[in-house]
């Protein structure tokens, strides 16, 4: 059997203006979007998968405690672009056996793990590191 692939995530969000300006930080373009009379919300690719901000309506579903993570070129530059959220980073950039990684929380709380990984070393008996030296 083939394993899923995740393909949809949606957050719950109190202000999603200002999640959406959150999130593209880390270089996700969003679009408003509203599927006939469903509510407004902000929709962006996030590789292979769509990334949702839908607003947080009283007594409507909470994605509170959700926990997602995002892969990234560079980990400082990323932790970096929230500098004018002063909270928002929960565990500063530091080697763990995944890569280099940091964990933030959005203006909601949800927690975001961050991640840079390692190349694997190249050595002589890598069959494409004459492709990757030269």
């Amino acid at each position: 059997m083939t394993p899923a692939a995740l393909n949809l995530v949606v957050l719950r969000c109190s202000d999603m203006a200002r999640a959406a300006d959150f999130y593209s930080r880390l270089g996700l373009q969003f679009v408003q979007h509203r599927h006939g009379n469903g509510l407004e919300h902000f929709s962006a690719d996030a590789g292979e998968c769509v990334f949702e901000l839908y607003p947080r309506t009283a007594g409507g579903p909470s994605t509170e405690g959700a926990r997602i993570g995002f892969r990234v070129a560079s980990l400082e530059a990323a932790a970096a672009a929230f500098h004018d959220f002063p909270d928002a980073i929960l565990s500063p950039p530091a080697d763990s056996p995944w890569g280099r990684r940091a964990v933030i929380a959005d203006p909601d709380g949800h927690r975001v793990e961050l991640i840079q990984q390692h190349l694997p070393p190249l050595s002589s008996a890598d069959p494409i590191s004459e492709t990757r030296i030269h």
